[in-house]
């Protein structure tokens, strides 16, 4: 038993340090090594060793990162150095009159400066002690903020051991969690899914999720983070900015690739300039640029002032926000039945364009925030998102604002409105409502759906009010002189469509049962649905609580899909969709190992012929494939279609395998 224990202790000690090693590669430099279930065995392995031989458990172990109990409250985190806020600059004149003081300060004729993103999240410092990450806290009052250790475990980004074989005693990191806009937005898919509360922005959301008592709970959102900086260091010190980010990047941190050295203020104009104009490109919120002189010797002779310092500036870039008035609150009708309400508004430019409505999310949202009819109101919008009304501007009331009163009967078939959640949600009564079975339909031939191409909102309102369609089933039985008579289609059009409908027949179960749309059963509830019953038979049939069992699902999305299967009118619907053609159930799953894909990696770069990149990937998935985002040296084929971009190239540099479509299915076929 003793020779076994000492092989566990070194096994051990080297599974910590691989996976370390391979989640750096995955996610911070966006270059796997290894397959996911490669990852997946080594991961096991580790878990059941220390299973076996709990004397060696340890808090900077990968396992450590998910799962830990939840915490009664925050205890306080001193800061080892003070975390400074930053001074503002608004315009470009502030900018000079920064560059002017600290040469002036300094009394040199030309300093360097580093220009960093300005991320728009949560500032956080990490402490590693002996290369051990021993604390994360946030900024709190600059001197004292909250111990979320537990949480920042859980951001797979950040290394639990520093990449150093002689790392120092102890070390500050500051940097900044984050939530990518593209996972905000899913979030908020989810969330609406399940009847609750939208995120008003990432940086709420980011917030959130270090706030929370159950790590589990900060697990399940997937931030970020970006180290700037070293607030306090034990040993040798870096003497510039731009030296401690490389050194933060040796130490397998992740630095932001888009910071700049500048020679001159002009320089560091044109890079803010450059990136004002284009912040929309960037899967995270940045509200401005950093600029800080980049010797550490002048920094520390500029010093600071009013908790400021005087070697650093955040230029702002112009605000998301502006004024309007709302002329009145609208509601839009749902595809679920829920009671949508909006802001119409007096036209204001914002953020590049001219806006007419903006989001309201719900009538609790309404009554906190006290928005009237007719009140004067502050907007906000990022990126490509919907604008929000963020608030009236309550000194500007002049008397004649009306509270809004959310209608007892739906707007559009006058059915009357019931409550759920509370009475926080509010749903039109009639599942035969026109605005419901627009929306219904609009979800149904949607991406991540069916994926019908050429229906278009448009097309399917046409549809309705002419009366071809009723539901998704009447869409299978449209014949070519029914689409002819739709205005705009011609007879290559009407071609193109019968293909696409058609062609949709072979979307997989999980796709088909997203399409429903029913109330809280999102994409990934839908695929967890559809595996752990193989089948609609065998879901509609299920009792509430054995769907409840399904993990990731619980009681209120199985009582939403219990409910659904209890309507007749939707049997029906499910009928006559299998009737059509549609796959229902799930296809007899081969073990991994014989499926004609495994163990193969694929990049999909390009247009292909006849697939959208979804249906490739669900292909090559199917086939027992793996499908990653970039190209490495363990990509097995480039599935290239038209327009490929630089992905081909990095594919032929490392003298990976090209493919087209045709290839991929003969590899399926002749494997």
């Amino acid at each position: 038993m003793g020779s076994r224990r000492e092989w566990a202790e070194g096994r051990i000690e080297y599974l910590r340090e691989e996976i370390e090693r391979h989640n750096h590669r995955y996610h911070v430099l966006d270059d796997p090594e290894i397959s996911d279930q490669e990852y997946d065995r080594l991961f096991r392995e580790l878990q059941d060793l220390e299973a076996e031989f709990p004397e060696f458990a340890s808090p900077d172990s990968p396992t450590r990162r998910v799962g830990a109990e939840p915490a009664e409250g925050f205890r306080k985190a001193e800061h080892l150095a003070p975390m400074l806020s930053l001074a503002n600059a608004f315009d470009e004149a502030e900018l000079h009159a920064f560059d002017r003081r600290v040469r002036t300060l300094l009394q040199v004729d030309a300093v360097d400066f580093v220009s960093e993103f300005k991320i728009d999240g949560v500032a956080v410092a990490l402490t590693y002690e002996h290369g051990r990450l021993v604390r994360g806290a946030t900024r709190g009052n600059g001197w004292v903020g909250e111990n979320v250790t537990a949480n920042l475990r859980t951001v797979r980004v950040i290394p639990l051991r520093l990449r150093d074989a002689h790392p120092p005693t102890r070390v500050e990191v500051r940097g900044e969690a984050f939530l990518p806009l593209s996972a905000f937005h899913r979030v908020n898919e989810e969330r609406i899914a399940k009847g609750q509360k939208v995120f008003a922005n990432p940086r709420n959301a980011a917030a959130g999720a270090l706030r929370q008592l159950d790590p589990r709970i900060t697990a399940a959102r997937p931030l970020r983070f970006f180290a700037y900086g070293i607030g306090y260091l034990e040993g040798a010190a870096p003497e510039t900015q731009v030296e401690a980010l490389k050194i933060l990047g040796e130490w397998g941190l992740p630095v932001n690739a888009n910071h700049a050295r500048q020679d001159r203020i002009d320089d560091v104009l044109d890079y803010c300039r450059f990136w004002r104009d284009r912040r929309d490109s960037i899967d995270y919120e940045i509200d401005g640029v950093v600029i800080k002189v980049n010797r550490f010797a002048y920094q520390r002779r500029l010093g600071t002032v009013s908790r400021e310092p005087r070697w650093a500036i955040a230029y702002k870039f112009p605000g998301r926000q502006a004024t309007t008035r709302l002329i009145e609150i609208g509601i839009n009708v749902g595809r679920t039945g829920t009671l949508n309400p909006y802001a119409v508004l007096e036209p204001v430019e914002l953020a590049g364009g001219t806006i007419r409505t903006a989001t309201l999310h719900n009538e609790e949202d309404i009554r906190r925030k006290d928005i009237r009819e007719g009140d004067v109101v502050v907007l906000k919008r990022a990126g490509d998102v919907i604008p929000q009304v963020v608030g009236p501007v309550v000194e500007r009331r002049t008397g004649a604002e009306k509270i809004f009163s959310y209608p007892e009967r739906c707007p559009v078939c006058e059915a009357p409105v019931v409550r759920e959640g509370g009475g926080v949600l509010a749903y039109c009564s009639n599942r035969l409502c026109p605005a419901q079975r627009l929306e219904a339909l609009k979800h149904f031939v949607g991406r991540g759906a069916m994926d019908i191409r050429g229906l278009g909102p448009q097309t399917l309102e046409k549809l309705l009010e002419m009366e071809l369609v009723r539901d998704a089933a009447d869409l299978y039985g449209l014949s070519r002189e029914d689409i002819l008579r739709v205005p705009g289609f011609q007879e290559k059009s009407a071609e193109n469509l019968l293909s696409a409908l058609d062609e949709s027949r072979t979307r997989p179960f999980e796709r088909v049962l997203f399409g429903l749309g029913i109330r809280h059963v999102g994409e990934s509830v839908a695929r967890l649905l559809a595996e752990g019953f193989r089948g609609v038979a065998a879901l509609a049939e299920a009792p509430e609580e054995e769907i409840a069992k399904i993990p990731g699902v619980g009681p209120e999305i199985a009582g939403s899909v219990r409910s659904y299967f209890e309507v007749e009118e939707n049997r029906l619907l499910v009928d006559r969709l299998r009737r059509a053609g549609l796959v229902l159930e799930m296809e007899t799953a081969a073990p991994p190992e014989l499926l004609p894909l495994s163990g193969r990696s694929f990049v999909i770069t390009g247009t292909l012929p006849s697939m959208s990149r979804r249906e490739a990937k669900d292909f090559i998935e199917r086939h027992g494939g793996t499908v990653r985002a970039s190209v490495s040296n363990q990509t097995d084929f480039l599935l290239a279609g038209e327009e490929p971009g630089s992905k081909l190239d990095k594919a032929r540099d490392l003298d990976v395998r090209i493919i087209n479509e045709d290839d991929l299915k003969e590899l399926v076929l002749r494997p």
